[in-house]
């Protein structure tokens, strides 16, 4: 049980210190290396977590965890990984929705979306502008889009038709 603690607290402390990934490697290396694991051990890990699709580290996490303890030492190092981030989520959502409903922030995000809306365009125009030479169909396709979208289609299914027509139409 002793050991447990110990993995939770190193990956809490780990995940509160860095901002994961390959920040919290070396951290990670210089606190479970010789304690946990040997040094061939967690290169061998590195090596798996980097190879494997999905989030490094927590594949780290549990590779150590697993090496220290079996399989509870792996769901302890996970749970200690994902604890931190969590709260803070968490936290950051409670907050946000008692501020949901001030005036202030119905403003804001009234502001914010012609911003928005004027930031997508000159970003799509400088795609566009830089993209290689799609002549009159690119323009239609953008204004069916446009269309589309003003017509409360849903952005899911214009982007994905748009994408669609410009593979089939712009070969």
């Amino acid at each position: 049980m002793d050991k447990l603690l110990q993995i939770f607290w190193l990956f809490l402390k780990i995940n509160l210190l860095s901002t994961s990934g390959p920040a919290s490697v070396g951290l990670l290396y210089h606190e479970a290396v010789g304690k946990f694991l040997s040094d061939s051990q967690f290169v061998q890990a590195v090596g798996f977590s980097s190879v494997l699709p999905g989030s490094d580290a927590l594949q780290l996490a549990m590779y150590v965890g697993y090496a220290a303890a079996g399989i509870p030492g792996g769901l302890v190092a996970l749970f200690g990984s994902v604890l931190p981030p969590t709260v803070l989520i968490l936290g950051v959502v409670m907050i946000l929705h008692r501020l949901r409903r001030e005036a202030w922030v119905s403003s804001f995000v009234e502001g914010l979306a012609p911003a928005i809306s004027v930031l997508m365009l000159f970003t799509a125009w400088k795609i566009f502008e830089r993209g290689g030479e799609t002549g009159w169909l690119g323009f239609v396709i953008g204004a069916v889009s446009l269309a589309a979208m003003i017509l409360k289609a849903p952005a899911r299914i214009v982007v994905m038709l748009a994408g669609l027509a410009g593979v089939l139409l712009l070969q």
